[in-house]
């Protein structure tokens, strides 16, 4: 089952890193002093460890009474026999292959059920004194005790001869033979409705005829104690806040007198020693918090007035593994270093080491691969022995102490000193008179070295000279020299020391050149006004790394050259703004901090003449409505601007191309109006002052005409805009009534509204009639300029041709032919005459012709 479990936890994490999750089987327990109890903690994932933690923190060990077990992605934690001490919140703890961690708690809660540790009877006293009856009983919570004494309870009344101590027992003050008989003893746990009772006999003096009456048993045959012990031997784990309970059960008569020995002395009652006698005879002895020095023999004595009896109990008390003695140890490069790690323990544990640098690990007997590293161990002790140190070998060792019960971890660091070892292998540095420079001296060491600068076996000061400076930090010593003549160059001296050994380094200061000439200097990617040039660096930078290049350029009928710098240290430079079929000369420098060097061989070349443009690149994309545009890239231009795009284009079945010319800093052309479902061939001609590329031919199909339903048309409304149309599709429902009614029944709105109209008789009811006759009203003076226009919705909308919707152009649409104002007369004639048809200049300077447009 566990293996299945196991599988499907693969399976569902395959592929990718499972994040542990972790659970327990239990989130929360009520467990009675004395029960066992077991909770299952799972973990999904990959867990690498799974270990429990007890309340106070610490990782719990199996022993006699906690076990833990754990299998694959299940750990079991197991509570015998639990003691008070074990409430608390428990962890369960899962930990991955990357060190991540997760983790679950329950919480436990231990309660004492009622118990009646020590109850006599009957117990007897002196008449006149007073007497103490005693009930010791106890639980947690702690219990509430009552007493009765002739089914009446006692109350702790002022002045009163009884009283119930915060003991629980109860004082009866200068008792008498009155006072003689059975007191009952009740103690109750409210939070669990637990209820429990002892009756005690109280004899005073002489009662003893009483006691025959309440007793008979008391002059039955007297039997000497018979005593059993259900278990002899037990274990435990010091230091761990165990405790282990001894039982005894005795019988005899009268009844057996019970007292616990250790190593022959008398056990009292005390905090780490708890004495309990239970109903049957049973007596237990509870050792707390056990220690290393609480293990031996126990014996357990009954004794009554026919003799006594003992057995003896064993306690084997388990120590876990301690380490006692580990230090961190310094060993100097090339000697050999020896660790030492001592522990102790019941039984005595086997001692391991792990290097934490590979994580290599090593036991009694072990060797490294190289012979270098050896460990002996023997009585609780290793010893680590590492030859020949090197400073690999430094870092931190761990050393664990293990035993069937668990184990021990500590670890050490061991620190490695040497000489000092130089880190730069820079000795050369460059630079010339008013130039600082620094000579940086880096050095490693342990301990820490101290760093003196030499020149001609003369010691720098640390406070440095006018042109000579000492920055120290740690490993480091920086010498800044700024020279001033040829003196300040030469050799330098850096030594290091500390109390391993010395060492020393020697710098040269360099006076630095200006570079070389550049060489192999070419010219590719020549046009009519670009050229770009490429060149080989330096042999030679001078000791200083070049800052950038210079290049010189000029016309050969020219004196001077321009110049024009490089980006950085770039081999490759355009030179722009040249002049077509031109022969120029171009050379370059190299620059670094010293200067300029020399410049290279001369190169000559000649920029391209001015021709046509190359063929226009383009790409289409669906306009918007019965539109195409024509993406155009730029390219080519043969030394001069583009002017214009010549753009033709037509149908398959058409013969006459439309033209339509682009201003040549356009990057599109639109094309339109077009038909629907139609392929149109297209002919592109780019135009500069030269003359016309090759053409570029391209074609393109148009779509099917898109359907206006009621989905399309309401798709992109929001809520509002829908009620807005609802309700005025119920206004336009009513008017339509209205309407309705004044035709036909001659009655509405519409009909109240033209009665009261007509019946003003104004001179304006001509003009009227002919604005209903749908003609259009001039100005008073006569002029034939219209001032209205007439037109129904469906006109506006609608292509006269096809019945497609046409968009209403506006400031972004452009206009591919002149707008028609349709203007008749009454006998359905053209009122414009040819010479006054209006002419409209587009923004896009377009020109669309078309063979009727030619003829109108």
């Amino acid at each position: 089952m566990l293996r299945q479990e196991q599988h499907r936890s693969r399976q569902a994490y395959r592929g990718k890193r499972a994040v542990l999750q972790v659970s327990i089987s239990l989130n929360k327990v009520e467990l009675s002093v004395g029960e066992s109890k077991f909770f299952t903690c799972t973990a999904i994932g990959e867990p690498v460890s799974i270990n429990w933690f007890s309340p106070q923190g610490e990782r719990i060990i199996s022993n006699q009474r906690v076990i833990v077990h754990t299998e694959g992605v299940r750990s079991r934690l197991t509570i015998y026999n639990a003691i008070i001490e074990d409430a608390g919140i428990y962890r369960c703890q899962a930990v991955d292959a990357k060190g991540q961690s997760q983790e679950a708690t329950v919480v436990l809660e231990i309660y004492q059920k009622l118990t009646f540790r020590e109850v006599k009877t009957p117990q007897e006293f002196r008449q006149g004194e007073d007497a103490e009856v005693i009930c010791d009983v106890i639980s947690s919570p702690v219990p509430a005790v009552s007493w009765f004494y002739k089914n009446r309870e006692i109350t702790s009344e002022p002045n009163s001869r009884f009283q119930v101590l915060p003991s629980n027992n109860l004082q009866i003050v200068r008792v008498s033979k009155a006072d003689e008989g059975v007191y009952r003893c009740e103690a109750r746990v409210e939070a669990r409705g637990e209820i429990d009772f002892r009756d005690i006999v109280v004899l005073v003096n002489g009662g003893a005829l009483l006691y025959q009456i309440l007793t008979p048993a008391h002059f039955a045959e007297q039997v000497p104690p018979v005593l059993s012990v259900p278990q002899q031997s037990f274990n435990a784990t010091a230091d761990y806040q165990e405790s282990v309970t001894f039982t005894c059960i005795t019988s005899g008569s009268p009844a057996p007198q019970v007292t616990w020995y250790w190593k022959g002395h008398v056990i009292e009652r005390s905090e780490q020693y708890v004495l309990n006698a239970l109903d049957g005879g049973k007596s237990t002895l509870t050792v707390k918090n056990i220690r290393q020095g609480d293990g031996g023999p126990y014996t357990c004595r009954a004794s009554n007035k026919a003799g006594s009896s003992e057995s003896q109990l064993f306690l084997k008390v388990f120590v876990q593994p301690h380490i006692t003695q580990l230090r961190n140890v310094t060993a100097v490069e090339g000697s050999a270093a020896m660790i030492s790690c001592t522990a102790e323990g019941e039984p005595l544990p086997e001692i391991s080491w792990r290097r934490a640098s590979d994580g290599q690990t090593f036991t009694d007997g072990d060797k490294s691969q190289d012979g270098r590293v050896e460990v002996r161990g023997r009585h609780g002790k290793s010893m680590l022995t590492i030859s020949g140190v090197r400073l690999s070998d430094w870092g931190r060792f761990d050393c664990e102490a293990l035993s069937r019960i668990g184990g021990h971890q500590k670890s050490m660091f061991l620190d490695i000193e040497y000489a000092p070892k130089f880190q730069t292998n820079q000795s050369i540095f460059y630079s010339w008179e008013g130039n600082p420079v620094n000579i940086s001296c880096d050095v490693k060491s342990n301990p820490p070295a101290t760093m003196l600068w030499r020149r001609d076996r003369f010691t720098i000061s640390s406070q440095g000279t006018s042109n000579i400076r000492i920055h120290s930090a740690e490993g480091r010593s920086l010498l800044e020299v700024t020279p001033v003549s040829d003196r300040d160059f030469g050799r330098y001296n850096c030594t290091a020391r500390n109390n391993i050994g010395a060492r020393y380094q020697e710098f040269i200061l360099a006076q630095a050149d200006v570079p070389s000439h550049p060489y192999s200097v070419r010219l590719t990617a020549v046009s009519q006004r670009l050229a770009t040039v490429s060149f080989m660096k330096p042999d030679s930078h001078g000791g200083v790394p070049i800052s950038y290049y210079i290049i010189n350029y000029k016309d050969t009928s020219a004196q001077d050259w321009r110049t024009v710098r490089s980006h950085g240290v770039q081999t490759t430079v355009v030179l722009a703004n040249l002049e077509p079929n031109t022969t120029y000369e171009v050379r370059v420098a190299a620059v670094n901090g010293k200067g300029q060097g020399d410049f290279s061989h001369t190169e000559t070349f000649q920029t391209l003449p001015i021709r046509e443009p190359s063929p226009p690149t383009v790409h289409g994309q669906r306009g918007v409505g019965k539109a195409y545009r024509l993406g155009l890239i730029k390219q080519d231009d043969g030394g001069m601007p583009i002017v214009e795009y010549i753009v033709k284009y037509k149908t398959d079945k058409e013969e006459q191309w439309m033209t339509k010319l682009v201003p040549g800093m356009n990057d599109f052309a639109l094309l339109q109006p077009l038909q629907w479902n139609t392929r149109y061939n297209v002919e592109i001609t780019a135009r500069n002052v030269k003359g016309l590329s090759e053409p570029t031919f391209f074609q393109f199909l148009m779509p099917q005409k898109p359907d206006i339903t009621a989905d399309s048309l309401f798709s992109g409304l929001g809520l509002g805009a829908v009620v807005g149309l609802g309700v005025a599709a119920l206004l336009l429902l009513l008017v339509l009534v209205d309407v309705s009614c004044f035709f036909l029944r001659q009655c509405g709105l519409l009909m109240c509204i033209t009665r009261k109209l007509c019946s003003k008789k104004t001179s304006t009811s001509g003009k009227s009639k002919e604005l209903e006759e749908g003609k259009a009203a001039y100005l008073v003076d006569g002029s034939k300029e219209p001032i209205v226009e007439m037109r129904t919705e469906e006109e506006r909308i609608t292509n006269q041709e096809d019945g497609s919707p046409v968009h209403e152009p506006n400031e972004t649409t452009p206009l591919t032919e002149p707008e028609k104002l349709p203007l008749k007369e009454e006998n359905g004639k053209e009122a414009l005459k040819p010479d006054l048809i209006e002419i409209k200049v587009h923004t896009d300077n377009s020109i669309h012709t078309k063979q009727d447009d030619s003829k109108a």
